[in-house]
């Protein structure tokens, strides 16, 4: 179980989760003889049975596409690893779009299944910066209960726009805490994430790698990538939902955790000008 520690002062939450120490990590290790992944193809048996698939065939078997299992060391108590696909190695950059639908399928179907039980929180870690334990491709669901006070920053107004499509809007907001943060927002506004069609699932997909091979190409341009590009992502899990992509090309240090305030190296204007490019 998962312990909830609340500051009184300052209204913040601390989670305690003692569990997580255990967890198996192969991001940025180089082994003589790798341990056999757990989320590849023809492992099965070494995850927890799982909850969901896009695929054929039965549960806990080969033939999967995208795969949905309890996270064996939780953050909360409730909390899921979304497998994006059976390739150890690739993900959205190098998906198909019938893929990344796939994996936002799956986002959609996990987080209407557990709407009604808290704060549903889906997030994506990348790379070896980002805070992945494992490398092959996943994301993360874990339902928050509705009386935690949630620092998710609510909505930013609509500047430094960078790109657009049918039912989205893609921007770079003034307040971003992060060098090229950007943030992907529906045009129709006050819905959940879980609201959303089929229509506007294949319009996010587009967009989503479209926004992710361009950081990664501007990452790599100004050499603020030395390895492989790293980014993290999140879906917003209230009302007016908003996708916020975070490369993670800077590393936070003692300014930024002693006085909460971030420091970012790049106008937001200028890092939607170069997006934009």
């Amino acid at each position: 179980m998962s312990k909830y520690v609340p500051d009184i002062s300052s209204k913040r939450w601390v989670i305690i989760a003692s569990g997580r120490i255990k967890k198996p990590e192969d991001v940025g290790k180089s082994e003589k003889k790798p341990k056999a992944c757990p989320f590849c193809p023809g492992n099965e048996s070494l995850t927890p049975p799982e909850v969901f698939r896009i695929g054929q065939r039965e549960a806990n078997t080969l033939g999967w596409q995208v795969r949905v299992i309890p996270n064996k060391f939780p953050i909360t108590d409730i909390h899921e690893v979304i497998i994006h696909s059976p390739d150890h190695n690739r993900d959205f950059i190098e998906f198909s779009q019938g893929q990344i639908e796939n994996v936002f399928q799956a986002y959609k179907a996990r987080y209407n299944f557990y709407k009604d039980r808290g704060q549903v929180l889906i997030f994506c870690n990348h790379g070896e910066h980002s805070g992945a334990s494992l490398t092959h491709p996943h994301s993360q669901l874990v339902v928050i209960p509705n009386q935690i006070n949630l620092d998710t920053l609510a909505k930013e107004p609509l500047n430094n726009i960078v790109d657009e499509n049918k039912f989205f809007m893609v921007y770079c907001p003034d307040f971003s805490q992060w060098p090229y943060e950007t943030w992907i927002t529906p045009k129709e506004p006050n819905k959940f994430f879980g609201q959303i069609n089929n229509e506007e699932i294949e319009d996010l997909s587009a967009i989503v790698k479209k926004i992710l091979t361009r950081l990664k190409t501007i990452g790599y341009k100004k050499n603020l990538v030395r390895d492989n590009f790293a980014y993290n992502f999140y879906i917003y899990p209230g009302k007016d939902w908003y996708l916020r992509i975070i490369p993670r090309l800077v590393h936070r240090a003692g300014f930024e955790l002693g006085t909460g305030l971030s420091v970012n190296i790049v106008d937001p204007t200028l890092a939607a000008e170069e997006i934009r490019d």
